[in-house]
Parts: structure tokens; C-alpha cells; sequence
């Protein structure tokens, strides 16, 4: 890239604003005492800093997260499983408040969780199941910043153990157990990601 190349690079990519997706646990009775409350802080800390917050468009901690960020004043975008808004639902019986909008990626589950995960700069995971792990998974195979907000319950608290028995690295993930701090962390990872074009 010429050095001219470069900065018109640097110049038009500072007015795009950093998506940051939070996954997680759609059913919390496995997720810690606080869990949603750190969820919800996640969000508000990501509007706070002016990025718009991605989800799965569903409940749980997605769904608290993206509450945070309205409080805050936040832009959230969902990406649904259903294939329209009536789907969405009656179908899959998923929340449509606190989101600006939806997308209706019509891919079911697995799908929509690359869709969401390729949108975003970055995937924190709170808590979380199954699907989760997929969305990390997603995200770590595609080289993204993640960040796991440890002493959530379910995936997260596990992720640091998988990667150790995975013999494959950490790649760009962190962790804490501090919303605040995980963010900061994250934030630092993408930059260096950006660096590194």
C-alpha cells in the first residue's frame, strides 16, 4: 500500500464506528448471580465509547447487554435466525425491543451466528451455551479480537481451558472479570489487528 494509499485508509476508516458483538447465554439459570448486570454494564460501557453494540437479536445476556447500551443512548443492531420480523416472534419467540434494528438473516441459529460474528470488529462472550461457544469459535477461526468476561458461568468460564487443551494458542483473546477493563483489553486487540493491514 503507498504511503498516500495509507492514509486515505487511515483517514476514511476513523469515520466507521467500531461493532462490537456481545455473546451469550439466551436461557441464564446456569449463568453467575451477577451476570446480567454485567451484561447490561457491557452494553453502556460500548455506547459510552460510541460503538455500536451487534447481538443475536434473542434474551438473555444479549438481550441485557443491548438494555445497557439503550440506556446509554447506544445504536444496537440485531441478527436474527428468523427470516422476517413475524418469525422472529411468533417462530422463534425472540424480543425485538431495545434494538435500532434487525436484520432477518433467515440462516437459523448457526447461520446467523458467522453472519454476526463476521459484522463485528470484535465478539465478547458473557456466559453463554453451545451456541455461544459457536459464535467464539467463528470469531477465533477468523482471527478477531475476543474477549470472555470470566466468572460469568457456562462458556465463558471455560474458553480459557478449551484453548489451553486446543493447542492452538489464544490468537487475540483476553479476559477479565471486569466489563470495563475486558472492553479496554478488547479495544487494545483491535487496534493492533488494524495495525497489522
Amino acid at each position: 500500500m503507498s504511503e498516500k494509499s495509507a492514509t486515505l485508509h487511515a483517514k476514511y476508516h476513523r469515520k466507521t464506528r467500531y461493532k462490537i458483538c456481545v455473546s451469550g447465554a439466551a436461557e441464564t439459570g446456569h449463568c453467575s448471580i451477577d451476570t446480567l448486570q454485567k451484561a447490561e454494564e457491557m452494553g453502556r460501557e460500548i455506547a459510552k465509547q460510541n460503538m455500536v453494540l451487534l447481538t443475536g437479536a434473542t434474551t438473555g445476556t444479549p438481550y441485557w447487554a443491548a438494555k445497557g447500551a439503550k440506556s446509554a443512548g447506544g445504536l444496537v443492531i440485531g441478527f436474527s435466525p428468523a427470516s422476517s420480523e413475524i418469525a422472529h416472534i411468533k417462530t422463534y419467540r425472540l424480543p425485538i425491543d431495545y434494538h435500532d434494528d434487525i436484520v432477518f438473516t433467515g440462516f437459523e441459529y448457526s447461520g446467523r451466528n458467522w453472519i454476526l460474528t463476521r459484522a463485528a470488529d470484535a465478539v465478547i462472550t458473557i456466559c453463554g451455551r453451545i451456541g455461544t461457544l459457536n459464535e467464539f469459535t467463528a470469531a477465533f477461526e477468523d482471527g478477531k479480537p475476543t474477549g470472555v468476561l470470566e466468572t460469568t458461568g457456562g462458556t465463558a468460564d471455560y474458553i480459557r481451558d478449551i484453548l489451553e487443551k486446543s493447542h492452538r494458542g489464544f490468537g487475540k483473546t483476553v479476559f477479565s472479570s471486569d466489563p470495563k477493563e475486558l472492553l479496554r483489553l478488547v479495544m487494545e486487540k483491535v487496534e493492533e489487528h488494524e495495525k497489522s493491514f
